[in-house]
């Protein structure tokens, strides 16, 4: 994969990936997205915050992605990239199969490709204010871009705590590691959507990052 960051090029292809679930700092927001899920069939997690590991294949920085029927949807959540010893802040999302996410969340989330942006931002930039780093992202329904998401980095755990608790530095000697590292409560709730875009914005610096794409269901058959 090529990203960039302030205008260099990044070569990476990570040897892992993982997606942090249940990652609220708030344990009411944790709760609420916990209920928000049950109401899909999801059971709850075991512990929290919840480490999936997933293929590093799933990475994809395609405006297109294939998806098995028409129930997934994508969440904005920031990315760690860990690559050729250098730690950065990226965007991504984790896209999801909502109906496979009531029998398995981990299935549901090894089944969808994870888009991610091609920019990078340097974590030596953005660690002193990381927690005022805003992401929000929009879901097209109804014929128009509608919100979804909203919040700061702020209101995940800490990003450090979550790179500790996985190992993903240790895991990225083996030729480099990602992780995603959880969103925040969908407006409206969870449900399926083809199409999402999302920003990233960092106030301080004032710059944003931003990923757009759209899912193409493939037909189940059987």
């Amino acid at each position: 994969m090529r990203f960039t960051c302030n205008g260099a090029a990044v070569d990476c292809d990570p040897a892992h990936l993982v997606v942090a679930g249940w990652t609220g700092r708030d344990e009411a927001a944790v709760r609420h997205h916990i209920d928000e899920l049950a109401e899909l069939g999801v059971a709850p997690p075991s512990t929290v915050p919840l480490y999936y590991r997933c293929a590093p294949w799933l990475l994809t920085q395609g405006p297109r992605v294939a998806v098995l029927g028409t129930d997934s949807s994508g969440e904005a959540e920031p990315l760690v990239l860990i690559a050729n010893g250098r730690r950065y802040l990226g965007l991504g999302s984790d896209h999801t199969d909502r109906k496979l996410e009531a029998v398995s969340v981990a299935a549901s989330k090894q089944i969808c490709p994870k888009p991610v942006a091609a920019q990078l931002w340097h974590w030596e930039e953005v660690a002193e204010h990381i927690d005022r780093i805003e992401i929000t992202s929009e879901i097209f329904e109804g014929g128009a871009w509608v919100p979804y998401q909203s919040g700061t980095i702020g209101a995940i755990r800490p990003l450090e705590g979550l790179i500790a608790g996985v190992g993903l530095e240790a895991l990225a000697r083996d030729g480099g590691a990602a992780m995603l590292c959880g969103t925040f409560a969908a407006q409206g709730g969870v449900r399926p959507a083809a199409r999402i875009r999302m920003v990233m914005r960092d106030p301080v610096r004032d710059r944003s990052i931003s990923l757009e794409y759209e899912a193409e269901a493939l037909e189940v058959v059987a």
